[in-house]
């Protein structure tokens, strides 16, 4: 296998893991070219989304998650580093967890805070998807009607609220 795809079939056989885990599989986005982010910090990704389903909680789907990432050798040695497997909880049903004032406060983190901290405890939706072109991409395809339980902006409207440089910069895959 070629380098530059080994990030792909990681992802497929990730996916294909979730149902091994007790999650299943409702749909997947494309699969898309990013550039890692923080930018010029590691090598690119191949991102998608997938809406899953289960008789789980989030942190239970997150747990599973995470031992997914981890037969895939993904190490947590530091915030953001270079990683073989990411997959991330971005919202579960349409709750906010653990609280309005906790999501809001990791929302609005100046960027040099959220570099140096970890949240203690899962926050749903993900605090700054509306300012990720690499989940909302993804995310538009399979379900771009989603409303933001705090803001009630669709998949959709948030994805139209970036710069057009930064949609670019998602390029999709032939896969």
């Amino acid at each position: 296998m070629t380098p530059q795809f080994q990030p792909l079939e990681r992802l497929r056989r990730a996916l294909v893991d979730l149902g091994d885990v007790g999650i299943t599989l409702k749909k997947t986005s494309q699969f898309y070219h990013s550039p890692f982010f923080p930018a010029n910090q590691g090598a690119d990704f191949v991102n998608a989304v997938a809406v899953v389903s289960g008789p789980l909680i989030a942190r239970e789907v997150l747990s599973r998650l995470h031992a997914i990432e981890a037969k895939h050798d993904r190490t947590r040695e530091s915030r953001w580093a270079d990683r073989t497997l990411d997959i991330d909880l971005i919202a579960w049903g349409d709750g906010i967890q653990p609280d309005v004032e906790t999501f809001s406060n990791w929302r609005d983190l100046p960027m040099e805070r959220q570099k140096a901290l970890t949240p203690d405890q899962l926050i749903l939706p993900h605090p700054r998807l509306q300012d990720r072109a690499f989940v909302l991409v993804p995310l538009n395809d399979v379900c771009p009607t989603w409303k933001h339980p705090l803001t009630g902006e669709s998949v959709a409207e948030m994805l139209n609220a970036l710069p057009e440089s930064e949609k670019s910069a998602i390029i999709p895959l032939r896969t």
